[in-house]
């Protein structure tokens, strides 16, 4: 039963199950299907393959430790955002904010265009509209969502069942009935540490990838202030939402490694389908593209959930236009849904490449945001040691010091291995602040 909220406000209706599915629906894409072939060919050895995944797979549960803490003691829509305006001011607020939600609009935007490039290859008919297929796609979802969270949130849960069952379903599949080439995979491969003599670049290009592939993991945080009992479920949605991520991401690639000879591998853009291919042959490609749009879909619909929450909660503090502080009748952040949809379906419209392009610049200011909410943890127990603490993370401080340190050491590490990504990085941080003073301004004026 919906609770009745005031006007303008979020409806406190969600709980664990919906925490869990959005976490599932919110980090697991194509990126478990596509980076496993390039990773491959940068690495080339299955127990370096296996030991990146796993090291992420940790710094993904780590951080959760720390962002149950920070979501349960400042319940409200739009996680990195608020931590780091709590924390830091209005300044650092907004440019959290801003490159949180314009990143997530690109990946929306790539995510759907990529959906419609699956269902022309299942339609060939419908080849060359595929940026009209992808906007149309947007616009039916954002209509769903029009409806309410209620239903928006039904539609989460539905889709992150489907993905979780059929990635395991794949990994049984392996396992069963696809041939052991463990042998095989002890023949040497031309990685990119055997052709440069050194693994500091493609250690970077494989960690990036897999942060990619991760990236998601707090999605939980972002509903906070509509879940019914944050200090109670948060920290079981996230820690059972990380876990069973883990889980899946481990056994898939195991599970690939087990059916795949590295050097086909190697040359892979799409795992999980050659996989299939191999033990099931080429007829069975039809179901993996659909597989593929389900998972897209999960994940896309997890992205117009979350991402216009961080707009919402940004105009409610004065760091965006008042309009999108609206909530319609079934919950949802309508003007703000309307704001991030219109700029997706316009990055579609520009261009793949244009989507690609800032999903790539995106990473690096995904894990800014990681290490914003660890440098905020620390601030906050500083500035606030009176703030009402439901759940501390453990190993403070020693924890949240450590994430933040890797997290900064490897956006080091991105800058010198991504310069032409890390001057689009460094232009936005420029503009940054004019546009915060101009939204400043504005506002005082209204």
């Amino acid at each position: 039963m919906q609770q009745p909220a005031g006007k303008n406000e979020l409806l406190k209706i969600l709980g664990v199950g919906f925490g869990i599915a959005v976490t599932l629906g919110g980090t697991v894409g194509t990126g478990i299907l596509r980076k496993p072939g390039p990773i491959a060919a940068a690495l080339g050895e299955p127990w370096l393959i296996m030991s990146l995944w796993a090291a992420v797979s940790l710094y993904a549960f780590l951080g959760t430790l720390c962002t149950i803490e920070l979501g349960t003691s400042v319940p409200r829509a739009g996680a990195w955002y608020v931590y780091a305006q709590r924390a830091f001011g209005n300044y650092a607020g907004f440019v959290v904010g801003i490159n949180s939600w314009l990143g997530t609009c690109s990946a929306l935007g790539f995510g759907v265009y990529t959906m419609s490039e699956y269902l022309a290859l299942l339609l060939p008919g419908l080849a060359g509209y595929e940026p009209y297929l992808a906007a149309g796609i947007l616009v039916i979802l954002s209509g769903i969502h029009w409806v309410g969270l209620a239903l928006a949130s039904s539609f989460q849960n539905v889709m992150s069942v489907l993905k979780g069952v059929g990635l395991l379903a794949f990994v049984i599949v392996c396992f069963v009935y696809g041939e052991d080439v463990s042998a095989t995979n002890a023949a040497a491969v031309t990685s990119r540490i055997a052709e440069t003599g050194s693994w500091l670049a493609p250690v970077i290009f494989s960690l990036q990838a897999i942060f990619y592939t991760y990236d998601g993991w707090h999605t939980a945080a972002y509903f906070s202030e509509e879940d019914r009992n944050p200090a109670r479920n948060l920290p079981r949605s996230m820690i059972g939402g990380v876990l069973l991520i883990i889980l899946i991401y481990l056994l898939c690639n195991l599970a690939i490694l087990h059916v795949i000879p590295l050097k086909q591998l190697a040359q892979s853009k799409l795992a999980a389908a050659d996989a299939v291919r191999l033990i099931f042959g080429e007829s069975s490609g039809r179901i993996v593209t659909i597989f593929l749009m389900i998972s897209i879909l999960g994940i896309v619909n997890a992205q117009l959930l979350f991402n216009p929450r961080v707009l919402y909660s940004m105009s409610r503090d004065g760091l965006f236009i008042n309009a999108a502080t609206r909530v319609n009748a079934g919950g949802t952040p309508s003007s703000a849904m309307l704001i991030t949809s219109a700029v997706a379906v316009a990055l579609i419209l520009v261009g793949k490449d244009a989507c690609e392009k800032l999903s790539d610049i995106a990473t690096f200011f995904f894990v800014l945001g990681y290490a914003s909410g660890f440098a905020s943890l620390l601030a906050l127990r500083k500035r606030e040691p009176g703030l009402p603490r439901p759940w501390k993370v453990p190993g403070y401080p020693i924890l949240p010091v450590v994430m933040l340190i890797v997290s900064l050491a490897f956006l080091v590490g991105a800058i010198i291995q991504d310069l032409p990504s890390s001057r689009f990085a460094l232009l936005f941080l420029i503009v940054s602040y004019p546009a915060y003073l101009a939204v400043s301004r504005l506002n005082r004026r209204v």
